[in-house]
């Protein structure tokens, strides 16, 4: 399970701007501004999610981001250090500069299936994730809940496809393509039989299954016609998946990748998720 850099570059500024806000402040006001903060941030992709999220916390941070893809890896100091104000080597791990914030970070490769909870015994003060959990399945994420029990560790994941997508103008093929496109969501990403749109679901019942207290903000991508690079990208994508599951017939597929191309707006649902030990 990975993505190119090139789709998460594009992704990146409609995901920064359609965190919600408030979950996001009550992160922040519940970690306070201590001395220094320790982050792990699993599926890290290209580092995005440490960009969106870093302003939450303190003037001292450390982040471990943790992927399987080294190529990801790669990208994600490289992007970084473009990115900072000031960066510096410091062996393996590089140190960041950033509006005044000093930020080291390490970049781990590890295997989530096989590796979870020795990545966890790293025992960082929090655990992060963005548009990670819908990949995975109902029974991975059980034993990640689990695991973050037993370390009483904290989590705050970001942009879990939710399964809304509404587009403007409307198809007629819109519903079918959306119900193959969950169909393939089901389908196994490397975890097992993947939660799909059900994932945050699926992990607010299992953190509040074990006493954890579980909130969720809305997330949507709210994309128009300055989001056409994304659009077709996005669309491209899920024709497809749609492809691959045959439940929809060529030319319906054809007919509605033409009609997205001109979409005036787009809507594709997603939740972000603060679960803490009660």
């Amino acid at each position: 399970m990975s993505f190119s850099a090139e789709w998460l570059a594009l992704r990146e500024p409609v995901d920064h701007r359609s965190v919600n806000r408030e979950l996001a402040a009550r992160v922040s006001d519940w970690f306070g501004a201590p001395d220094h903060i320790a982050v792990m941030d699993l599926g890290c992709g290209a580092g995005s999610n440490l960009r969106g999220t870093y302003k939450l916390f303190g003037d001292s941070q450390h982040w471990t981001l943790v992927d399987y893809d080294p190529v990801l890896l790669g990208a994600a100091r490289t992007r970084l250090v473009a990115w900072a104000d000031e960066a510096s080597e410091a062996g393996e791990e590089v140190l960041l500069v950033k509006g005044g914030k000093r930020l080291m970070v390490d970049f781990r490769r590890a295997d989530l299936n096989t590796d979870l909870e020795r990545v966890l015994d790293w025992r960082p003060d929090l655990v992060t994730a963005a548009a990670l959990f819908d990949l995975v399945s109902p029974r991975w994420i059980s034993r990640f809940v689990g695991a973050l029990k037993d370390r009483k560790l904290p989590l705050y994941t970001v942009l879990t496809y939710d399964g809304r997508e509404i587009w403007q103008p409307p198809h007629a093929a819109d519903a079918a393509m959306v119900a193959a496109f969950h169909a393939h969501q089901h389908s196994d990403k490397g975890f097992g039989p993947a939660a799909g749109p059900d994932a945050c679901t699926v992990m607010t019942d299992a953190f509040r299954s074990v006493g954890y207290s579980a909130d969720t903000g809305n997330s949507p991508w709210l994309m128009t016609g300055d989001d056409a690079a994304l659009v077709t990208a996005l669309t491209g994508g899920i024709a497809s998946a749609v492809r691959e599951t045959g439940k929809v017939p060529e030319a319906e597929i054809a007919s509605w990748l033409r009609a997205k191309s001109a979409a005036r707006q787009g809507l594709v649902g997603h939740l972000d998720l603060f679960a803490r030990s009660a």
